[in-house]
C-alpha cells in the first residue's frame, strides 16, 4: 500500500525502496561534517523507524525521532 500521512512523493519513507508515506520525523547530525545547529532529516514509515534510528546510532550519531505531521518546518534538510 502506497500512502499514509505524507500526500505528497517527497513525503515517503527514507529506506531504500520503500515506497510506504512517512510517519516519522528522524532528525541527525553527523558530528565530523554536521557543525551547530545543522541537522538532516530523514522520513519513515512505522516498518522503517527502528532500523533507521538503528542505523544512525551504531554510528553514534545524534538522533531525534518523533510523529510526522506532515509537514516540514523550515530548518529541515531533507535527505533521501
Amino acid at each position: 500500500m502506497i500512502g499514509g500521512i505524507g500526500d505528497t512523493p517527497q513525503d515517503v519513507c527514507s529506506r531504500a525502496a520503500c515506497q510506504e508515506g512517512a510517519t516519522w520525523r528522524i532528525d541527525w547530525q553527523n558530528p565530523r561534517i554536521h557543525l551547530g545547529d545543522r541537522w538532516k532529516t530523514w522520513l519513515a514509515c512505522d516498518e522503517h523507524v527502528d532500523y533507521l534510528r538503528g542505523f544512525l546510532e551504531a554510528r553514534s550519531f545524534p538522533v531525534r525521532v518523533e510523529q510526522f505531521s506532515g509537514a516540514l518546518d523550515g530548518s529541515a534538510e531533507v535527505d533521501s
